[in-house]
């Protein structure tokens, strides 16, 4: 842990005895209160250089305490510790002390802070659900405040990554916690690498490994490969990615530590997208979530001006040019005509088998020119990099360069027949959390669109999941693909695309462009289904591999997944 946060206790904090967090909280006020009398007391005696080194790791401590006390002061879901952590900050501010202040405007950079649910203010169920996240994490993070458009669904969520995370299971817990670093590096997603940073440390951790890759031990090392294809290109693993990690003598993985390994990082890839495609801010203690410079006149954040992240209308200029009120309801409107229409020519006639196969071709390889204006390669930091290998690999279309990839027929192998019982014989009761999540996750709808109440959107949820996993070549055989171009304009399918496939160069003029005028629920939050990564992980024969199984008894499916056939996690 950062020092000035070891010798302080927060586990008293997440209590539901308020008695146990009143002593936690007097602790915590009486180390501030030291470390502010020794700085009082620096300030007063004359300078030595020989000093300055010392007084700045104090300070520097002092600071990082006084950050988790502003996040537990707008965060925490016990009004008390809420209130007292504010009181403690006001302490030292009274002092001639800086203390520092939030940075942004609420836990999404796309969503107004104003439309998500304010810590405080929740009702007695959401109250029980952000306590129980607080109790198993120490914080209620960002990914949570903007998940919480959809409670039944966060429960879920919430649960599984709970269980993956603190629960028995074949992997040590730092190992849990460094695999979901090496997941969210791959994707960039500093957001997610900082705070698994924390708790890689909070469990004891070898700081020394955060130092890169190369200094974890060589059975996480060899982990790196599996992790950079499945997160980029997942269509090109094959059993010996499998193999090479099953076999490697004194550093091999169980088949149990392998699906353990394989849940989370596809887990952390997709929730790399959801944070990208979100835009979830840093965390209020974390680097960038707060600053201890007193706020400018105009208010304004020079850094959200230059990357355009600053506030302007609801109805604001896109790249299209103006956009009026009366321009987006039509798009709703002209949307719903779409899906009566093609609801119809589903009721007069079904399209043949030949038909609907070339209609997918089609759609896959339209699929691989769409891109965004503003699709420039971004650099990833080196606090994020040295977690992972061979930087400049990244998601290629296959299409467009000239691989050639089978198409992958779901109908093939289904979650409840294969997926499921393997998963749960090799990490018992992870396939029981992941069969929820879907099913929840199936019939997530509200059933309105922007203005309009009681409508069927089945239509267009499957029109998403069915393209996100078109992208990957993977093909429902009875579904129209003609249907993805009639409901998903190019803006929205830009964004999907983005989201899933190159996540980090997801922007907020991609989040205004479509849907405009649909509510921010239902614009998201926005997971890509870990189905579509989990259809690629070879636990069997790999799409490219030889036919035959590996050792430790498999069964006959080639993949380990976590859906076949389900929608994606929007609600509608």
């Amino acid at each position: 842990m950062a020092e000035g946060e070891n010798e302080v206790r927060w586990d008293g904090l997440c209590s539901r005895d308020s008695t146990t967090r009143e002593t936690a909280l007097e602790n915590i006020r009486q180390i501030i209160v030291r470390k502010t009398e020794c700085l009082r007391l620096v300030k007063e005696t004359p300078y030595r250089p020989a000093d300055g080194l010392s007084n700045a790791v104090s300070l520097d401590g002092l600071n990082k305490l006084l950050a988790h006390l502003l996040m537990l002061s707008k965060r925490c879901p016990f009004k008390d510790v809420r209130e007292r952590s504010e009181f403690i900050l006001k302490s030292v501010q009274e002092l001639g002390i800086r203390i520092p202040r939030p940075l942004g405007h609420g836990p999404s950079r796309f969503i107004p802070e104003k439309e998500i649910l304010q810590v405080g203010s929740e009702d007695a169920q959401m109250h029980t659900l952000f306590a129980d996240s607080f109790a198993a994490l120490g914080r209620l993070d960002n990914i949570t405040l903007v998940m919480v458009f959809h409670p039944q669904y966060l429960e879920s969520f919430l649960k599984t990554q709970h269980y993956l995370l603190q629960m028995d299971g074949p992997l040590p817990l730092h190992y849990r916690h460094y695999i979901g670093i090496m997941a969210a590096a791959r994707h960039q997603c500093s957001y997610l690498v900082n705070l698994h940073v924390n708790d890689f440390l909070h469990v004891g951790g070898d700081p020394k490994w955060l130092n890169g890759l190369e200094n974890a031990p060589q059975k996480l090392q060899n982990l790196g490969e599996l992790n950079k294809v499945l997160a980029h290109r997942p269509w090109l693993i094959t059993k010996e990615h499998i193999e090479g990690l099953l076999k490697a003598e004194e550093h091999s993985w169980s088949l149990a530590e392998l699906v353990h390994a394989v849940v989370l990082l596809t887990h952390y890839h997709s929730l790399a997208s959801f944070t990208f495609g979100c835009g979830i801010s840093p965390e209020i203690h974390c680097d960038g979530g707060h600053t201890f410079r007193p706020p400018s006149v105009s208010n304004y954040c020079i850094c959200d001006i230059t990357n355009g992240n600053h506030s302007v209308d609801e109805m604001q200029v896109n790249s299209a040019g103006n956009v009026s009120v009366s321009d987006s309801f039509f798009e709703v409107e002209a949307l719903m005509e779409k899906m009566k229409q093609l609801q119809e020519c589903r009721d007069e006639e079904e399209a043949s088998q030949e038909e609907m196969a070339s209609r997918f071709e089609i759609e896959k390889r339209e699929s691989m020119f769409v891109f965004s204006s503003d699709d420039e390669e971004v650099t990833p930091a080196r606090d994020v990099s040295r977690h992972f290998e061979d930087t400049s690999y990244g998601y290629k279309d296959f299409s467009r360069h000239g691989m050639h990839v089978p198409t992958f027929r779901v109908q093939d192998y289904c979650w409840e027949d294969h997926g499921y019982s393997l998963v749960n014989r090799l990490y018992p009761d992870v396939g029981q959390l992941i069969d929820e999540k879907f099913h929840i996750a199936y019939n997530l709808t509200y059933n309105t669109m922007a203005m309009h109440k009681d409508v069927d959107t089945s239509m267009l949820r499957r029109a998403i999941w069915n393209y996100i996993h078109c992208m990957f070549g993977i093909r429902y055989d009875d579904y129209d693909y003609g249907e993805i171009n009639q409901l998903l304009d190019r803006s929205f399918k830009v964004y999907i695309k983005t989201v899933v496939c190159t996540p980090e160069k997801v922007t907020k003029r991609m989040y205004d462009s479509f849907w405009r005028q649909f509510k921010h629920s239902e614009k998201g939050p926005y997971e890509p289904p870990a189905a579509t990564f989990f259809e690629y992980t070879a636990l069997g024969e790999g799409s490219t591999g030889s036919s035959g199984d590996l050792p430790g008894s498999l069964p006959e499916p080639r993949f380990v997944r976590e859906d076949s056939r389900r929608p994606q996690e929007t609600s509608l």
